[in-house]
């Protein structure tokens, strides 16, 4: 097809006619398109992370994202390009992050270590579990634990790109996804999710509110950690360990649910 015929359809024909017959022009104008968006979600990653991890990096993961986001992307399913292409590009940047393997050993440790505590603690009280709980069950005390925390939220790669499994590697739904989009069937989502999608949900929902306030703002509002730190009136090193928490705490949750532990 033409550059002057692509230029007079919308974005949404367009998205239908790549669909169809996957146009490499098609495919070329839409990353171009949004490029963008891949150094936006890029500089939103890049808050937090040690020195060592470069942004143009970064950048070079998420496009693997972005071209991933636009081969499967299904413009008939209810749900923005935009919204699916952030989560895909996130999750790209993470994923590659993990694979080159930068953290600690002994972070990684004491990472699982944490979650452990939590997910154990949590299934015994029934509910969330109050840092004090969590450091005397580990036995620390509170201010042991939050050094720990700062230590973890400085180099973990802990995101809500996260992947739980319901059975094997072909199943599989995206924690970001529950929170981006919570009421719409996004993309390479099937019915049979749905249990775990509203699982998810439940999880975030009963996270204690600072938390829970601050995974919405940053993947929904798509506020800086910064950002955010300046709405709730803390520190940005301490939202960053509120994040982590947030997450470890849900991970903890999902691995219990899926032990049938609770």
């Amino acid at each position: 097809m033409g550059n002057v015929l692509l230029e007079q359809k919308t974005e949404e024909e367009l998205w239908i006619l790549y669909h169809k017959d996957r146009d490499p022009k098609i495919r070329e104008a839409f990353i171009k398109q949004y490029a963008p968006l891949v150094k936006y979600v890029a500089g939103k990653v890049a808050v937090g992370m040690p020195h060592n991890v470069e942004f143009d990096d970064l950048v070079g993961f998420g496009v693997f994202g972005l071209l991933d986001a636009i081969d499967k992307f299904d413009p008939n399913k209810n749900v923005k390009f935009k919204t699916y292409a952030v989560t895909r590009i996130r999750g790209a940047i993470f994923d590659e992050l993990r694979s080159i393997d930068w953290v600690p050993r002994s972070v990684r440790q004491k990472t699982k270590e944490v979650e452990e505590a939590i997910g154990s603690l949590e299934a015994q009280l029934g509910r969330t579990a109050t840092d004090q709980e969590i450091a005397h069950s580990m036995g620390m005390n509170e201010d042991e634990f939050l050094k720990t925390m700062m230590k973890i939220s400085g180099t973990s790669v802990l995101s809500l790109s996260d992947v739980w499994f319901s059975g094997d590697e072909n199943d599989k739904v995206s924690i970001g996804d529950s929170i981006e989009s919570p009421s719409s069937l996004n993309p390479d989502v099937i019915v049979e999710k749905e249990e775990i999608r509203r699982v998810i949900i439940d999880s975030i929902n009963e996270l204690p509110d600072k938390e829970k306030k601050i995974l919405v703002l940053y993947y929904y509002e798509d506020l800086t950690l910064k950002e955010i730190g300046q709405v709730l009136q803390v520190t940005e090193s301490r939202v960053s360990q509120l994040h982590t928490k947030a997450i470890l705490r849900l991970r903890a949750k999902l691995t219990n649910i899926r032990k049938g532990i609770v």
